[in-house]
């Protein structure tokens, strides 16, 4: 099947609705506003457009999913960005709260020769630097461990950091000074109310709920 011309938008909307349904069972029409940042109607009118390009489904109460399609288009968008990433922190020197940005606005113009490049300099690489997996170029996702968010794990456990499931700048930022980033082995030490105490190498934070759900880990053991 020939591939859509899409606008950059259509891509946008495709890519959000894979990311949020890695994390939520429906996506529904408000929470691609609120992630997108447009208003519910604007979200509404490209929904319809993208339904009738056969490139999502929507149903009531089932929210919005992809068709096979909507997902293939979608993996190749987060291919493009997630090594653009990559290859931003690894070759030129950017830090991991820049990257997002930075790849956002290429992730739409580089070539498939291009990738190609790009993945044969990095030596074909599964993770972006925020823990991500980079869709192989067959548009698979790669195998990872399986993750938790880091509040719904218990009382001393250790854990190492598999995904930050954010690319907001300050928090980023906040878990770079923390040293709480992808591969960092970690301490549960207590999970309460008041949120999640760890211990990162010989330190001890107290980490809000709102914060911890975003860190994703796998537990070394129980």
């Amino acid at each position: 099947m020939k591939k859509p011309v899409l606008s950059e938008s259509q891509e946008d909307y495709l890519k959000e609705i894979f990311k949020l349904r890695e994390m939520n069972e429906t996506v529904s029409m408000q929470d691609l506003a609120r992630k997108l940042d447009v208003r519910p109607p604007s979200v509404t009118g490209m929904i319809k457009k993208l339904c009738a390009m056969n490139l999502v489904e929507h149903e009531p109460y089932k929210g919005v999913q992809l068709t096979e399609t909507g997902e293939k288009i979608a993996l190749e968008v987060l291919r493009h960005h997630r090594l653009l990433e990559l290859y931003l922190a690894r070759h030129l020197n950017y830090s991991w709260d820049e990257i997002h940005e930075e790849a956002e606005r290429l992730e739409h113009v580089i070539s498939e020769k291009f990738e190609a490049a790009i993945a044969d300099l990095l030596d074909h690489p599964t993770h972006d630097p925020h823990g991500d997996p980079i869709p192989t170029a067959d548009l698979e996702i790669p195998e990872s461990p399986d993750l938790l968010p880091l509040n719904s794990l218990k009382n001393c456990v250790n854990a190492g950091i598999g995904r930050i499931m954010t690319q907001d700048k300050d928090i980023l930022n906040l878990l770079s000074r923390l040293e709480l980033m992808p591969g960092q082995e970690i301490e549960l030490i207590k999970n309460d109310a008041t949120g999640i105490r760890v211990k990162v190498n010989g330190n001890q934070y107290l980490v809000p709920h709102t914060i911890a759900m975003l860190i994703w880990c796998g537990k070394t053991d129980i």
